[in-house]
């Protein structure tokens, strides 16, 4: 296997607009999300354009670093509203493609952009500079459970 990133911190929320709450392990259910988690309970705040890619959303911390060294933001990784938060992966290189969070395969459907209701709850600015960076909405393909610190790896690059 091929790491290309890793894990650095899991945020689940109870409802659509409750603060989230980082924990260090998160069960991971096919087809539904993450259990804890707003969408796994149905209780999320949906945009009027449904789609695929609305069980799980990772951001990276470079994204999120990058927002205060260029704008100026501060945004703490549970404020980006991201499930799982990455370091050394490319996420948007990541849509159509089947990776693997620890034990847990997803699949990247369509970024993550940054919306008013995100910028209301989290910081004034961000919204503008987390465009085109703000992450990757994914689904699950094979549950599990998904902890801090685990390995993020390309399924394709996988050799048996």
């Amino acid at each position: 296997m091929n790491p290309v990133g890793s894990v650095v911190s899991l945020h689940v929320a109870p409802t659509g607009a409750a603060a989230m709450q980082t924990v260090d392990e998160v069960q991971v259910v096919t087809g539904l999300g993450l259990e804890r988690d707003r969408y796994f309970a149905g209780l999320g705040t949906y945009s009027n354009n449904p789609g695929t890619g609305r069980h799980v959303t990772l951001i990276e911390i470079e994204a999120i670093e990058g927002l205060q060294r260029e704008y100026g933001v501060e945004v703490a990784p549970a404020q980006s509203r991201r499930n799982i938060v990455t370091r050394n992966v490319a996420l948007n290189h990541l849509v159509e493609r089947t990776f693997r969070v620890g034990a847990v395969v997803l699949r990247g459907m369509r970024l993550c952009e940054p919306c008013a209701h995100f910028e209301r709850l989290s910081t004034r600015g961000a919204m503008r500079g987390l465009i085109h960076r703000g992450g990757l909405r994914a689904d699950i393909i094979t549950g599990g459970t998904i902890r801090t610190g685990d390995a993020i790896v390309a399924v394709e690059s996988e050799r048996s």
